[in-house]
């Protein structure tokens, strides 16, 4: 077993009454149904809404924006897809039966959050060039993070790293852009 996959098996026990705390939420079905918009939206829905909306605006004045978003977002989905792959980390639902799956999760498992990790990136990057957007992407990221903890789809320590990895590319992309 991989030294990182065995850590997060030891590190499970611990966060599994905050999975289950956080899931409870779940159960309140207006949260639910808050939720899963959160994380289908998310799901890259609002992303690239978000980057079309910024071309609509400024047109070619948001071209560099844009593509610095989408260079992010790539470095994202390749580095997201590696660690999930070299985890094999189960999904908080998968491993206690007191935990719901409030949504479908989009691939096999946990570790890191993807949509975390991208929904940072996004934020860090879009802010970079337009900081006036703080009202609208700081609290749908806060969100997204927050909806894979209600949804029973990560655990803390998954939407930690998320956000602690898309940090980290979305600074390594302004060195690169």
């Amino acid at each position: 077993m991989h030294k990182l996959t065995y850590r997060l098996n030891q590190i499970s026990r611990w966060e599994d009454p905050l999975c289950q705390r956080f899931n409870r939420a779940s159960r309140i079905r207006w949260l639910l149904r808050l939720f899963r918009v959160v994380s289908r939206l998310g799901d890259g829905v609002f992303w690239y809404g978000l980057m079309l909306a910024l071309l609509g605006w400024y047109g070619r004045g948001a071209l560099h924006a844009v593509a610095h978003m989408a260079l992010a977002g790539l470095m994202c989905a390749l580095l997201y897809k590696w660690l999930k792959r070299k985890t094999s980390r189960p999904r908080p639902f998968q491993v206690n039966q007191s935990i719901l799956a409030g949504a479908h999760p989009l691939d096999q498992f946990s570790f890191p959050s993807g949509h975390t990790l991208h929904a940072v990136a996004f934020t860090i990057v879009a802010l970079g060039y337009f900081p006036a957007l703080a009202w609208l992407v700081v609290p749908f990221t806060a969100l997204v993070a927050l909806s894979r903890l209600v949804l029973g789809l990560h655990y803390p320590t998954d939407v930690l790293a998320g956000a602690l990895i898309g940090t980290l590319v979305a600074g390594i992309s302004f060195l690169l852009a």
